[in-house]
């Protein structure tokens, strides 16, 4: 439901625009609190202590609570809340999505001739591949401006249900273009970054009282937590139960969420359908309550998966609850909102029944309000109350769609240089997304400003043949093979244009192989057998492809992932195989070979290598196995040289009395040292910086992107640690033959630690003096 609402004493809803209207009155609102709407609902606002901004949010909240009646107060802990009239407060659709632009998914949001589309980022995967922070805090900052012009519209809420940080253990799961791929720790940085673009109002970053701080637009980070399945063979997302170590939860699946919170300040968290060692999540105290509110002190509410409610009950049939006992314990978890209905269908009789304490409903209601209020939808925010259509598919947000797509684009194959190509020439544009429009802005979109396709792009540069070679995605014959083959023959150079698109790849499919869909690899080959000038594949894709038939063939000489690239795609694509744009992205998840998928089942949750059940481990961290592209990997058009000065090269912290060495395991063939290890909570984190400064060169002829990643290494023997990981990154830009300073400093609390099998942070030695770490 939208929220710039127009409301009066008779006041009816609009289901086809899904907000507020009056056929007698023709003025709008962009805020319940406003003297004059009150007026014309027949009501004093000044009666209402909720409206009276010299009070603070949380009395104000507090103010509106307690004036609601039970049967009231159940009618607004669910996402389409009722509102309550008799109060002046409206509907409140909670569900609107912006995970990489407006999305027309769920009831909060819609499209019409007043708002045709909205701005369509890359799928997120892409993004992530340009390891740029301010890049992706810029799209969050783009996207919120475009989620408050279109509330102050009537066509969105406050609320955006946007990002995913679920960390991809493995690539079949079919929701990897939603997420940051395989590093904790790059998730982490594109969810605060993307979180703060989302919410911070400028100036206000740094409100001490964080219930005070007012907020551009709601945003949330889901799923809380290990969830990455949603159906592969026998096993779906509503019935699976995690089964996951201590030690992989706490090093991989909430270090995201703790980050999320602790740093990004967001002002929600979903957590997820998947029982996690039994236990659903939106049932767990422990970690509800006990980790996102005690532990973390998450300023903001916690609400299910939608229709989450219902999984339990009816699905995993927890403890065997009936609907008013399984409300009591989410309630009493720490869940305040339920994306659903069993809230409105149950709550009432739970409440009566004695399972739950009102008390347990009003503290969730003020968490929901406090977060509305800070977010202008009871005051507005002067800074944005004027924003409207003019901001939506501006020129500046459009042409920023385009360059995240360039920096995310990933080159894996340039063999001799073809790449780029020079414009005018005759190319032949063959293959199933050649001419890719929807297919390019994949899930969680919405309706986008303008699509430019491959097939147009290439047309303004070049003389192009097209011939599709397959009429879709499936591509499940070859009767159209002979036309691309034609063109290719007769072309100076020819890019095949295969991949994925969301009949195979999407929420509630998880993929069974790592190849491309029916005869596309035929296609390939066959086209590049005949081709007369040099082959480019593009690749469109968010999870792994087994490409290793095209990086092995001779005949293909370059090959680009472009992931799912957005309404901008097509352009992006032609800016960087003509050379206005030199490539600069790195994969954010490893490249398995397509037999990676018979090693081990995609229900196994540990990260690390099974050895009793032959399992290798997962993503780069663990996997030691044969790939096709590591994690990270990406080719520029030029080349870059390095070096590197740091003022030290080690840190030594003496322990005190009451610091006590931990035991860390290691192999037989090596010796631990006298102490191994000290727990990172044990020690003064903020004196332990490291501070080094790297130097990039461009050696080569043309102006680049260069990727910086640091990465730690454990002590050698230490068992059942990772292999390395990445504790920090810069992209920089280079002009040619010039060299740029990248500086990092690190916490090596942070940076350095390990997790142990008991769940410990802790810090390993690198010498073997007792009593003293280094």
């Amino acid at each position: 439901m939208g929220k710039s609402f127009i409301l009066s004493v008779l006041s009816i809803v609009s289901e086809g625009t899904r907000f507020w209207t009056n056929d007698y009155v023709g003025k709008s609102y962009s805020h319940v609190c406003d003297e004059s709407r009150y007026a014309m609902l027949g009501l004093d606002m000044k009666r209402f202590s909720f409206c009276n901004k010299s009070l603070s949010y949380e009395e104000r909240a507090k103010d509106l609570v307690r004036r609601m009646s039970l049967e009231e107060k159940v009618m607004q802990t669910v996402n389409n809340a009722s509102g309550v009239s008799r109060l002046g407060l409206p509907q409140y659709s909670w569900w609107s999505k912006a995970l990489h632009g407006i999305s027309k998914l769920g009831p909060g949001v819609f499209f019409d001739d007043t708002i045709p589309g909205a701005t369509s980022f890359p799928a997120v995967i892409l993004s992530t591949a340009a390891f740029n922070q301010t890049l992706w805090k810029t799209m969050g900052q783009v996207v919120s401006t475009e989620g408050k012009a279109t509330y102050n519209m009537g066509h969105a809420g406050l609320t955006f249900w946007s990002p995913n940080i679920n960390v991809v253990r493995d690539t079949r799961w079919e929701r990897t273009q939603e997420t940051y791929g395989e590093d904790p720790y790059v998730v982490e940085e594109f969810g605060v970054n993307y979180v703060r673009g989302l919410q911070d109002v400028q100036g206000t970053e740094n409100t001490k009282d964080l219930n005070s701080r007012p907020l551009k637009v709601s945003s949330y980070c889901k799923h809380y937590a290990a969830y990455d399945l949603d159906s592969w063979f026998e096993f779906d997302r509503h019935t699976f139960d995690a089964r996951v170590s201590v030690q992989d939860m706490t090093e991989t699946f909430v270090a995201p969420f703790e980050r999320c919170v602790k740093e990004g300040d967001v002002s929600s968290i979903m957590c997820s359908f998947n029982k996690i060692n039994g236990i659903p999540p939106c049932s767990d105290p422990r970690l509800l309550k006990g980790v996102i509110r005690d532990q973390w002190d998450l300023h903001g509410y916690i609400v299910s998966d939608c229709f989450g409610m219902e999984v339990i009950v009816d699905n995993q049939k927890y403890l065997n609850d009936s609907k008013e006992d399984a409300i009591a314990k989410t309630l009493q978890a720490g869940l305040d909102l339920e994306c659903g209905h069993y809230y409105t269908d149950a709550l009432e009789n739970s409440v009566k029944a004695g399972k739950v304490s009102q008390y347990e409903v009003d503290r969730a209601l003020k968490n929901l309000y406090v977060v509305l209020m800070r977010a202008g939808y009871f005051d507005g925010i002067p800074a944005y109350d004027s924003l409207g259509l003019k901001d939506i598919c501006a020129d500046d947000h459009i042409e920023l769609a385009r360059e995240a797509a360039r920096q995310g684009i990933v080159l894996l194959k340039n063999d001799n240089g073809v790449l780029p190509l020079e414009p005018g020439i005759n190319i032949a544009l063959v293959g199933p997304h050649a001419n890719a429009t929807q297919v390019m802005i994949g899930n969680y979109a919405g309706l986008p400003c303008k699509y430019v396709s491959p097939l147009e792009a290439f047309s303004a540069i070049g003389d192009v043949t097209y011939a599709t070679g397959c009429l879709d995605t499936s591509c499940s014959n070859d009767t159209y093979f002979s036309e691309a083959k034609k063109a290719a023959k007769h072309a100076e150079a020819t890019t095949i244009f295969v991949g994925t698109d969301l009949s195979i790849e999407a929420e509630f499919i998880d993929r069974v192989n790592f190849l491309l869909p029916g005869n596309q690899t035929k296609l390939v080959n066959q086209v590049a057998k005949i081709s007369k000038g040099p082959v480019t594949l593009v690749v469109l894709s968010g999870s792994n492809i087994d490409v290793s038939f095209a990086k092995n063939n001779p005949k293909i000489s370059a090959i680009l992932w472009v992931g799912f690239p957005g309404e901008q795609g097509g352009n992006a694509i032609a800016d960087v195989v003509f050379g206005k744009y030199n490539p600069g992205g790195r994969l954010p998840v490893t490249r398995y070979e397509a037999d990676y998928v018979k090693m081990l089942p995609m229900s196994s949750m540990s990260l690390r290598p099974v050895k009793e059940l032959g399992y290798p481990g997962r993503t780069y961290k663990f996997f030691n196995g044969f790939i096709v592209y590591p994690f990270g990997y990406g080719m520029s058009y030029t080349k870059f040289s390095y070096s590197v000065s740091a003022p030290k090269n080690s840190i030594n912290i003496s322990l005190n009395n009451l610091q006590k060495c931990r035991k860390m395991a290691y192999t037989e063939d090596q010796e631990a040292p006298a102490c191994s290890a000290v727990l990172v909570d044990d020690i003064s984190c903020d004196e332990n910086i490291i501070e080094f400064e790297v130097g990039v060169t461009n050696v080569g002829r043309m102006d680049g992107s260069d990727v910086v990643m640091v990465y730690s290494v454990p002590p050698f023997g230490i068992v059942g640690t990772h292999i390395k990981q990445v504790i920090g990154f810069q992209r920089v830009f280079v002009a040619a033959g010039a060299t740029e300073k990248v500086k990092f400093s690190m916490n090596a609390c942070k940076s350095l630690r390990i997790v142990d099998r008991t769940g410990y942070s802790l810090l390993p030695s690198w010498v073997s003096h007792h009593q003293d770490w280094g």
